[in-house]
C-alpha cells in the first residue's frame, strides 16, 4: 500500500493498494493531485470536516443564547460549508511502522476564539490515521480546551474510484430514511426532514444499485450498523467484483455523485461518514449531541477496506497432439 497526506488539513491526497505483494497498485482516492488544488478546495476531496460537517445555513447560527456570524460583514453568496479543520495546519506527533501497517497521529491546535469568525471556541484536534494492507482506519477526537461549551460535529469528505466512471458502479447503504432538503440543500424543518426511503424508491439503495445516472446530494440516516456496531456502505464493481467497503461507527452517510465539480466531474463518489446532518447547529433537537463541554474530548471513526475479487486460477495448459486443423481455422488466442 502506499498513502500520501499533507500536514494542510491532515488531508489524504493518495490511497493505492496493490492485489498482493508485486505488480501494480490501485488509486481508490481521487484526491488533489498538486499544491494548488489543495489550496483551492475545490470538491473538499479527502477534507477532515470539523468544527461542523456541511453547510450552515445563511452562515448564521444560535447556540447557548447567543447568535454568531460565521462570514461577517458578507452580502450575497453565504454559503459556508465543512468546517476550518480542512485548511487548518496540523503537525506530525507520532509514527510507528512495522513491514505491513502504519500508524500515524497528526495534532492541530488552530481553532482558537478569533482565529475563525463565529466559532469563538478552542478546541485541539487529533487525527490517527491507522494504513493496513488493505484498510485504511481514521479516528478525529477533539478536546474542548476552553471554558464554554462549544457546539461540534466532525465527518469526512472522500471521492473513491475503482477505475471507472461511477454510472458503471453499484453502491448499496444500509439507510432506511433520507434527510429531505430545500433547494439550498437545508434540511427542512422538524419531522418534515424525515423520509422514509420506502417512499422514495428512486433513493433507496438498501440493495445493491446499478448508479446509473441518478444525481444525488443528499444525507443517508438511521442507518444499520452490523453486529460489531460498525455500519458499512459498499460500492462495488460489477465488471471486476472489487469492493470498497466505508464503514463507521455512528452518525449518517453523505452521498455526492460529483455532478458539480470542476475536474473529473462523475468519475469518483464521494462517501461522506459526518456525525451530524446539514445545518445541525441550528437544530434543537441536535444541541445536546453537539455539545463539547469544557475538558471533554469526543472521537468520531470511520475508514475504508478494499476487497478486490480473488484472482482467478490459471487456465490449465491445452493437451499436446494433433493440431486441431488448419490455422485458417482456428480462433486466435486475445
Amino acid at each position: 500500500m502506499r498513502v500520501v497526506l499533507a500536514l494542510r488539513g491532515a488531508t489524504l491526497l493518495s490511497w493505492q493498494v496493490g492485489r498482493g505483494t508485486a505488480g501494480p497498485r490501485t488509486e481508490l482516492t481521487d484526491g488533489y493531485r498538486d499544491e494548488a488544488e489543495l489550496r483551492a478546495q475545490d470538491g473538499v476531496r479527502a477534507g477532515l470536516l470539523a468544527p461542523f460537517p456541511n453547510r450552515v445555513a445563511d452562515g448564521r447560527y444560535h447556540y447557548d443564547g447567543r447568535g454568531h456570524d460565521l462570514l461577517p460583514g458578507r452580502l450575497g453568496d453565504r454559503t459556508v460549508y465543512h468546517g476550518f479543520a480542512r485548511e487548518a495546519p496540523f503537525r506530525l506527533v507520532g509514527a510507528t511502522l512495522t513491514a505491513d501497517s502504519a500508524r500515524l497521529l497528526l495534532h492541530g491546535t488552530s481553532i482558537r476564539p478569533g482565529r475563525y469568525p463565529g466559532y469563538p471556541f478552542a478546541l485541539d484536534l487529533a487525527v490517527e490515521y491507522t494504513i493496513g494492507r488493505r484498510e485504511l482506519g481514521i479516528g478525529i477526537r477533539a478536546t474542548n480546551v476552553g471554558r464554554t461549551t462549544a457546539p461540534y460535529a466532525a465527518g469526512w469528505h472522500p471521492y473513491f474510484t475503482l477505475s471507472r466512471p461511477i454510472d458503471d458502479l453499484v453502491l448499496k447503504i444500509p439507510a432506511h430514511t433520507l434527510i429531505r432538503t430545500d433547494a439550498s440543500l437545508i434540511p427542512l424543518r422538524g419531522k418534515e426532514a424525515q423520509l422514509p426511503l420506502d417512499h422514495c424508491p428512486d433513493m433507496d439503495f438498501r440493495r445493491p444499485r446499478r448508479l446509473g445516472a441518478a444525481v444525488i446530494d443528499a444525507c443517508f440516516t438511521d442507518l444499520t450498523p452490523g453486529a460489531d456496531g460498525r455500519t458499512e456502505t459498499i460500492l462495488s464493481d460489477p465488471a471486476t467484483g472489487d469492493e470498497l467497503r466505508v464503514w463507521q461507527y455512528g452518525g449518517h452517510l453523505h452521498v455526492f455523485t460529483g455532478d458539480t465539480l470542476t475536474r473529473d466531474r462523475r468519475a469518483s463518489i464521494a462517501l461522506e461518514p459526518v456525525e451530524a446532518t446539514t445545518d445541525a447547529f441550528n437544530r434543537p433537537e441536535h444541541a445536546t449531541a453537539l455539545a463539547l463541554r469544557p475538558g471533554r474530548q469526543r472521537e468520531f471513526r470511520f475508514g475504508v477496506t478494499y476487497v478486490p475479487s480473488p484472482v482467478p486460477s490459471p487456465s490449465p495448459l491445452p493437451p499436446t497432439g494433433p493440431s486441431p486443423g488448419p490455422a485458417s481455422a482456428r480462433r486466435p488466442s486475445v
